[in-house]
């Protein structure tokens, strides 16, 4: 019997160590797309960021913008009251009075565009609380790999319509030379046949004349 509780109990102690190790990793930091095929334009990105600190609440977000989006096409669509919106050099961050103990944040911009032929796009955050906690939502997620203790916020999409490289390839070809220049060649008269076509009135003339005196022997003969 003792032999049992014993084990029960271990047991117990065990599954609440488990799931005190497992609370924590909970949180995250996560962004939605409301478009999720690469390029599209207009596309409003909407953040979620769990509270995981039991004794202060989240008092800013700072974003870090992948390649392809620069601080200059994104704008705010909505934050918690009192937040605001400040670009930086390599992305944004909104902020202000902390929020209540256990409160998430959420917060949405809009992207002028999406990269081209991106299909996983990684934002990642700095989450500040107001007691100086800092939870760095850093790591970029690998495809095929396991998810890391501290992912960045991923946005995967669908590839986009494959653009033109060689737009002007559809165009009508620019003429050509030699057409013309071959005419200007046919255009010119050949020199024998010139000669043959300007001195056969010179040979008719001749048989006429040739006809002439001939007919004015005979009659002279007569």
């Amino acid at each position: 019997m003792r032999n049992r509780l014993r084990i029960t109990t271990i047991g117990i102690v065990a599954g609440l160590g488990v799931l005190a190790l497992a609370g924590p990793a909970a949180a995250h930091v996560e962004v939605e797309a409301d478009k999720d095929t690469a390029g599209a334009t207009d596309v409003t990105l909407t953040f979620h960021g769990e509270a995981e600190n039991s004794g202060a609440g989240i008092a800013g977000e700072r974003v870090v913008l992948p390649e392809g989006i620069a601080p200059g096409d994104v704008t705010l669509v909505k934050a918690p009251s009192g937040w605001t919106f400040t670009p930086t050099a390599d992305g944004f961050t909104v902020g202000g009075k902390a929020l209540k103990v256990g409160a998430d944040a959420e917060w949405s911009v809009k992207v002028t565009k999406l990269p081209d032929g991106e299909t996983r796009l990684s934002f990642k955050t700095l989450e500040t609380y107001g007691d100086g906690e800092v939870s760095r939502w850093i790591e970029i997620q690998e495809p095929g790999k396991d998810e890391p203790d501290n992912p960045a916020p991923l946005v995967t999409l669908k590839p986009g319509a494959p653009t033109s490289a060689t737009p002007s390839a559809t165009a009508s070809p620019a003429p050509s030379v030699a057409p013309s220049s071959q005419a200007v060649v046919v255009a010119a008269p050949d020199d024998d046949e010139d000669d043959g076509g300007s001195t056969w009135w010179i040979w008719v003339l001749v048989a006429v004349v040739m006809g002439a005196l001939v007919a004015t022997v005979r009659r002279r003969k007569s």
